[in-house]
């Protein structure tokens, strides 16, 4: 998905159904905070009236999974139930603020020189840039506690590599178009690793709150030194 600055922010949404038990809702097909409001915007007039047989629903950046019992409800009854929210009044919810530590090491920074060199920038620069970004929670996807964030600024945007590096450590701050994500386990990515992070993003131990985002949450990166980053990692 990419960026559209022209995208509308009062689309006609699509269904398409999904198995026999859930809808997915589409806004559009790109990452766009107008669109996504959409998605959020739905997802909140659920939560405050559900109908009957709703089960959950589940936001991506430009669409909504809504889930629901076959044995009380049907594709028919649930799209109807959806077109009657999308108009209800929701109360404006605001995500809050979560802060992100992230050092910028060369060694925890692999592809920081090289997202400076493809950017015409330097390395500091890169870093102001990213320090810089309007982040906020998009989707969890791919992997538990990957959460997609919007806002990466168009400066340091970077197609995503040709092939995947494996063995990529947990806590590793990649970017990769206007998407940013801070990984939760050792996996693949195709993504440009610019830093490292201490903070804790995924709690398994967690029943209450294994995540520390929600979708809608704004995020900031705050800098901090390898001596603060080595201490955090050993407490």
């Amino acid at each position: 998905m990419s960026e559209d600055p022209s995208a509308s922010s009062g689309s006609v949404p699509t269904y398409r159904p999904v198995g026999g038990h859930a809808v997915l809702v589409e806004f559009g097909a790109t990452i766009d905070k107008r669109i996504h409001d959409q998605v959020v915007k739905l997802d909140a007039a659920l939560k405050a009236a559900p109908f009957e047989g709703f089960v959950e629903a589940v936001p991506a950046y430009a669409s909504i999974l809504i889930c629901f019992d076959p044995l009380v409800a049907d594709h028919r009854t649930t799209e109807a139930a959806i077109a009657e929210r999308l108009t209800a009044e929701v109360p404006q919810t605001i995500g809050a603020m979560r802060e992100v530590d992230v050092c910028y090491d060369p060694d925890l920074a692999p592809d920081l020189a090289a997202v400076a060199e493809a950017s015409g920038l330097s390395p500091e620069d890169v870093i102001s840039t990213h320090l810089s970004g309007d982040y906020s929670v998009f989707m969890y996807g791919f992997a538990p506690g990957y959460a997609y964030l919007a806002g990466v600024p168009k400066a340091i945007q970077q197609p995503r590599k040709p092939a995947p590096i494996r063995g990529i450590a947990a806590g590793s701050v990649l970017i990769a178009g206007p998407q940013c994500l801070v990984s939760t386990l050792t996996m693949p990515t195709g993504w440009w690793i610019i830093g490292r992070s201490p903070t804790k993003i995924l709690d398994a131990a967690s029943n209450d709150r294994p995540f520390l985002f929600d979708v809608g949450d704004a995020v900031r990166f705050r800098r901090i030194s390898r001596a603060e980053f080595d201490a955090r990692c050993l407490a």
